[in-house]
């Protein structure tokens, strides 16, 4: 399947993706273009990636061992599929702890990679990992499981420089592991990755990148020694996602998953696990997701990465200025704006997130995300939380009241923003700003949080809802 058959003339960015028609009915009876401003979440499809995807599946099967034409198709395009993710992260023959051949680990999505790296680190409880407040979920929540973990703080506006990892890294004793993000998804802030790796290295540790929101918008640092992405969030929702790492790592110890394709041999008392990669991929895996993941990387790298970041810039700092002139909102983060990814999370005065992202949705057509994007550390750091503050939550949560969870909004831009996109949503959010009366139109789930529109006939945003007052059963 050639490039060429899959991409058409781009020229500059803006592009259109798939889904970009849909039209989405509003509170007022109109139906608009629905406008997805949530990319750090999720990303549309390529139009390219579906041609590949829909060109490859009528030739699917099963692969590796199958002597059919379609099994022989799918394991090279699979293959194929790897060589290309490794080219993307810059992992052909080398990795940065010197030896020589790294692989790819195809798998779900970046919070499975981590998890999968986790376990075959073989961590113990005496095992220190170096981490950040600054992460997702997905790089926080594995390492507790299996080991000590040593947190590196942040500054008021979200950041922390690489003082102030090296200062964490000497602070503990048995570090098996430095794990930072690429690029914050609530503050579009990346920290200093190729210092940051140094050190690392500096100490003879092995270092983890975590590029789920980098790798859309930048070229990853090739330097690190394990890299993990997802598909999902690179134009390629299929469910893929890899796990980037030495070979040699790999090759001893049990894997992650147990089961078939895992193998050379098996008998009822003991087991022969096969070489990597392989070895890491029991059972039947993705090779659609594969297809679409190296659809999107042949793309981005069709694209160039001088366009997308002069693309990303431009975007970012539209968005960031015009929202500088709305007085009740206030933008979460660093203030000076330079190399930020489009990314902006903020608040709007004393109004509920949920609130401002269910108008936005249901008078627009705007699609935000809203709550604590799965990084709730940082998130209670950046909106100065007190710790009494945060327990209170907690009680309300546990007496099933999430109605006041704090938390904030975030936009996020792709390939597809536009200008006028942006001044859409900002027009939008204006009129909210303008307008609190319609807040009353509005009811509050306080199981859930989210708020619905009254008396609506949006069956698409409300139905099987059934709302009642916290408290009643």
């Amino acid at each position: 399947m050639a490039l060429t058959r899959r991409i058409t003339d781009v020229g500059k960015l803006p592009i259109e993706l798939v889904g970009d028609d849909v039209e989405v009915l509003c509170l007022d009876g109109r139906s608009r273009r629905y406008l997805s401003l949530d990319f750090a979440a999720s990303t549309p499809a390529l139009p390219s990636v579906l041609s590949a995807v829909n060109e490859f599946v009528p030739n699917y099967s099963s692969i590796h061992r199958g002597a059919g034409y379609k099994s022989q198709l799918s394991t090279q395009t699979y293959e194929l599929a790897r060589q290309a993710i490794l080219g993307f992260v810059g992992k052909t023959g080398h990795s940065g702890l010197g030896n020589d051949i790294s692989t790819a680990i195809i798998c779900r999505n970046t919070t499975e990679a981590i998890n999968h790296l986790a376990f075959r680190l073989r961590l113990s409880p005496t095992d220190t990992v170096i981490t950040t407040v600054v992460e997702h979920h997905a790089n926080l929540l594995p390492w507790r499981r299996y080991s000590n973990v040593g947190y590196v703080e942040c500054s008021r506006e979200g950041t922390f420089t690489a003082n102030d990892v090296r200062l964490k890294l000497d602070t503990f004793k048995n570090v098996r592991l430095l794990a930072i993000t690429g690029a914050s998804n609530i503050t579009g802030w990346s920290p200093d990755l190729e210092t940051i790796i140094t050190l690392g290295h500096e100490r003879n540790l092995p270092v983890l990148v975590d590029c789920a929101q980098l790798a859309p918008h930048r070229q990853v640092p090739r330097d690190a020694d394990f890299i993990v992405f997802s598909g999902h969030k690179l134009y390629a929702p299929f469910g893929g996602g890899a796990l980037v790492g030495p070979a040699k790592f790999f090759e001893e110890g049990e894997p992650f998953l147990a089961g078939g394709g895992a193998v050379d041999l098996v008998g009822l008392d003991e087991v022969m696990w096969t070489s990597p990669p392989d070895r890491e991929e029991a059972g039947s895996p993705n090779v659609i997701g594969a297809v679409a993941m190296q659809a999107s990387i042949e793309f981005i790298q069709f694209l160039g990465w001088e366009t997308i970041e002069s693309h990303d810039r431009e975007i970012s700092e539209l968005l960031r200025k015009n929202l500088a002139k709305l007085s009740h909102v206030n933008v979460l983060g660093p203030s000076n704006p330079d190399g930020l990814l489009p990314v902006v999370t903020f608040i709007v005065g004393s109004m509920p997130h949920a609130l401002v992202a269910a108008r936005l949705s249901c008078e627009y057509g705007i699609g935000v995300r809203h709550g604590c994007f799965c990084a709730h550390p940082y998130l209670t750091r950046l909106l100065a939380l007190s710790d009494t503050e945060i327990e209170e939550f907690r009680q309300q949560v546990r007496l099933g009241d999430r109605s006041s969870i704090p938390g904030a909004v975030r936009v996020s831009c792709g390939l597809s923003t536009s200008k006028s996109d942006i001044e859409r949503f900002v027009s939008g959010l204006e009129a909210i700003c303008a307008s609190p009366d319609m807040n009353s139109q509005y009811i509050q789930d306080p199981t859930s949080g989210e708020y619905f529109p009254r008396d609506s006939k949006l069956e698409w945003y409300s139905a099987g809802l059934d709302l009642r007052p916290c408290g009643q059963s």
